[in-house]
């Protein structure tokens, strides 16, 4: 790059570790961005119904200015600041681990960073279960931070290799599920024209009509049900306090039942990938401008690609097989990647950096600014008491509110470092890592 952010550079800003570790600008960046970026995906699941937003978008809101703004959402932020964070969560392992065995060994890395992710793991289950946000992060997180310490040792190569290995498991799953899907489109369409001929089907067709006829009846079910769900959530967020905490609890655990093995699985893979990118040090902003054009002229141009192709086949609102299936992985990593060679690319240059930098502070402070989007929106904007907005917005106005509450976050981000050297969760949380008292103020 023309002039790449690092420790040393003005704009960077003070370091602010427990041990004193110097922080980098442009990883704060990116994780500032990411942390503010990640409203806007959990905006519709805070202000309406979670179930509805994993499977009808509608629910909320239909308008032709609704729809568009549903459209700029899926196409460059649906999972991008959820890959975004899970990259450099990949790049901080890297870096924490490195420093604490430089200083006092393997063995005693492994212990303090695993104490690190229970810590961490705990902060997550009181995000869930206390403040009664389902959709938490920070768990699943901890949970592939200490399955990734296994490979923290190997070339940068490696951990790429392995980390698109595994996306590459979750597109094959995909494609499997869809060519089934449609080899049985062809047996009915098969079925069709031998019955329009008068023609006695086949063995395969006719057992081709019972996998039809228990895929019809999944369908229902799965409708039903999920129909069922987003009724009961819309009663119980609207009743009072006592259902409310029970909907979020029943939520929570249908999603660390169901669901979290594959949540476990998608951080690590990314993870992994941040990892290896830190160490060729592209996250950091010390290579060059051509690459970091490169990376955004790639990511969007397959990334948008695909999700345009996948974002047409979920508006038909039919179950109709998708290649979405496999390619939404591949989507979301390269869209992120296009990201971040956008913002890095910027930060290249002087005016960039000046943009860029108050979303230093957000990164400096982003496990507090995560815990305060809840407390905002689920505790002041839509709980079933407060200022009760629950179910009563659309999609331009859950955008824009998750807008004006980023807004009020970013400044209070940069206020809060000039006082003071680490802010309110951080703290907590690295205090019961460290086991002391750290210092607060600047």
């Amino acid at each position: 790059m023309t002039d790449p952010i690092a420790p040393s550079d003005p704009t960077a800003p003070a370091a602010s570790e427990p041990d004193g570790a110097p922080r980098i600008a442009a990883l704060d960046i990116l994780r500032g961005l990411a942390i503010l970026g990640i409203l806007f995906m959990n905006m519709p699941e805070m202000a309406g119904s979670i179930w509805a937003g994993w499977t009808d978008p509608r629910h909320y809101g239909w308008s032709p200015a609704d729809q568009w703004v549903w459209w700029l959402r899926e196409l460059f932020a649906e999972g991008t600041a959820r890959c975004l964070l899970e990259l450099l969560f990949g790049a901080g392992m890297v870096i924490l681990t490195d420093r604490i065995a430089a200083r006092a060994g393997e063995v005693a890395m492994i212990g303090r960073y695993a104490w690190r992710q229970v810590v961490l793991f705990a902060f997550g289950l009181v995000h869930m279960f206390v403040l009664l946000w389902p959709g938490d992060i920070l768990h699943t997180y901890a949970v592939a931070a200490l399955l990734g310490l296994f490979f923290r040792t190997r070339s940068p190569q490696a951990l790429l290799a392995l980390g698109l290995v595994m996306t590459v498991f979750d597109f094959a799953g995909g494609v499997a599920s869809y060519q089934a899907a449609r080899q049985q489109q062809a047996v009915m369409a098969s079925v069709a024209m031998h019955r329009a001929a008068g023609q006695p089907l086949t063995s395969v067709e006719r057992a081709g009509l019972v996998t039809e006829r228990d895929r019809l009846a999944e369908l229902a079910r799965r409708k039903a049900r999920d129909e069922g769900r987003i009724a009961l959530e819309d009663r119980m967020r609207s009743s009072g306090f006592t259902d409310w905490v029970r909907s979020a609890w029943s939520t929570g655990i249908v999603l660390l039942r169901d669901g979290e093995l594959d949540s476990v699985w998608e951080a690590l893979s990314t993870m992994l990938i941040g990892a290896a990118l830190y160490r060729w040090g592209v996250l950091q902003g010390e290579r060059s401008s051509r690459l970091y054009a490169a990376l955004a002229v790639a990511g969007y141009g397959l990334g948008i690609s695909l999700r345009v192709m996948n974002a047409a086949a979920t508006l038909r609102f039919d179950g109709a097989p998708t290649m979405g299936w496999a390619t939404y992985e591949v989507g979301r990593l390269a869209v992120t990647m296009g990201h971040v060679g956008l913002v890095l690319l910027v930060l290249g240059t002087s005016l960039g950096r000046r943009l860029l930098r108050p979303f230093a502070a957000a990164g400096r402070t982003a496990l507090t600014l995560y815990v305060a989007q809840t407390l905002i929106c689920l505790w002041l904007l839509y709980p079933p008491f407060a200022l009760g907005l629950y179910g009563r917005q659309d999609w331009v106005a859950m955008m824009l509110t998750a807008l004006a509450v980023d807004a009020v976050l970013l400044v209070a981000a940069n206020i809060w470092v000039r006082h003071y050297r680490i802010a309110p969760v951080e703290w907590a949380w690295r205090s019961l890592v460290e086991g002391r008292r750290l210092r607060f103020r600047n």
